[in-house]
């Protein structure tokens, strides 16, 4: 997959952006890595990897701060299309996200957000579907420990 090219789109607010600063460091039909930094200034964070999983149906990112530390693990929960014409992928957030601070503390982010999505039409009963199954696989995973399979596979990339 050479020169493969990332989007995001969001429902809210509605973007979607071409992610044009993203180094591609893997790439297969499984999975694929890319490395980051912050599209906006922030003082939380700096830079990061973001772990692509089309068959999981989420994308791990791992968020650094300027100094390389590691600020938190955030999760997206996406649905994920392909332009074989483009070489891209799409991921279509599909709102709810959940993070894993360094100290290993969870949250679930934006169960509202989904809510509101559905209520207004921009997300499917499929889709929700899709969401709150993803989810809660993700969470399972995070309580249990074996969260870590996925954070260990993200940073078998880095080089650094």
């Amino acid at each position: 997959m050479p020169d493969l090219v990332f989007y995001r789109k969001r429902l809210i607010p509605f973007e979607n952006i071409l992610l044009k600063g993203d180094t591609v460091l893997f790439a297969d039909e499984h999975a694929m890595v890319t490395k980051w930094n912050t599209i906006n200034p922030r003082k939380d964070i700096d830079h990061g990897y973001s772990l692509y999983l089309p068959d999981e149906g989420f994308k791990i990112s791992k968020f650094l701060r300027k100094d390389g530390s590691l600020h938190k693990w955030y999760c997206d929960i996406v649905e994920f299309y392909f332009d074989r014409e483009e070489n891209s992928v799409t991921t279509l957030d599909l709102l709810l996200d959940i993070t894993v601070n360094a100290d290993g503390e969870i949250h679930l982010l934006d169960m509202d957000e989904l809510a509101e999505a559905h209520e207004k039409g921009l997300i499917d009963d499929e889709l929700l579907h899709k969401a709150l199954i993803r989810a809660d696989r993700l969470l399972k995973a995070a309580y249990s420990g074996s969260f870590k399979k996925y954070t260990d596979m993200l940073d078998s990339y880095i080089k650094e």
